[in-house]
């Protein structure tokens, strides 16, 4: 599997390795082309700083963003602030469910994630967006699951999703999306550049700007 290109170079679907088959966890291939981009990490960088800094130059444009952005860490019993601002009303949702104080890691709340993504869904049906960002493309997401759906949704409606993906599900992701869309590193001029091309005109804004 390539890896992404560091700094702000461009990936190309095309140059990406068609993955293999995932048995049992394969989600749904688009059947479009979409207006959609990867945002591929590794383990050592912070997808939720570059996704948080673009998210806010938007607002402050006047743009209509949907979606969600992670903040916090779980990295064990002394680490267990892990949540994801929802961008149309800049509340805080918790994404780990606590299992006490001798457990030894954290687990996904799969019932916070998925009422979060209903809030995101009703307010894509009622109002639009001019662009959709995802968290994480991850466990649930690589089994077809998880906010998947609303990637689906706002690409059905043609507006465009950005999402973060790690290193270690972008063959998932491949498979997920056809090879279609973009894929670049982790930058913030990178996105800069995707969201350019786009031309997307402002629009009354509905999101919150972050506290």
């Amino acid at each position: 599997m390539n890896k992404p290109a560091t700094g702000s170079e461009w990936i190309s679907a095309e140059a990406l390795d068609r993955p293999g088959h995932h048995a049992g966890t394969e989600p749904a291939a688009l059947d479009f082309a979409p207006r959609m981009a990867a945002l591929i990490f590794s383990d050592e960088q912070q997808p939720d700083i570059v996704l948080r800094e673009f998210a806010t130059r938007l607002m402050d444009q006047g743009h209509r963003v949907l979606g969600l952005v992670q903040k916090g860490h779980c990295d064990g019993p002394a680490t267990r602030e892990l949540f994801a601002t929802l961008l149309h009303t800049g509340g805080d949702v918790p994404l780990f469910q606590d299992l006490g104080s001798c457990a030894q890691g954290c687990k996904l709340d799969v019932n916070q994630l998925l009422c979060a993504g209903a809030s995101i869904s009703d307010a894509l049906a009622q109002n639009g967006a001019d662009v959709l960002i995802i968290n994480r493309f991850g466990k649930l997401e690589k089994e077809g699951k998880g906010l998947l759906f609303l990637v689906e949704q706002a690409l059905s409606a043609d507006i465009p999703v950005l999402i973060a993906v790690p290193e270690l599900h972008l063959g998932y992701w491949t498979e997920f999306s056809g090879g279609l869309g973009d894929q670049f590193a982790c930058d913030s001029d990178a996105i800069a550049r995707w969201w350019d091309s786009l031309a997307v005109p402002v629009q009354p804004a509905l999101s919150h700007r972050f506290a």
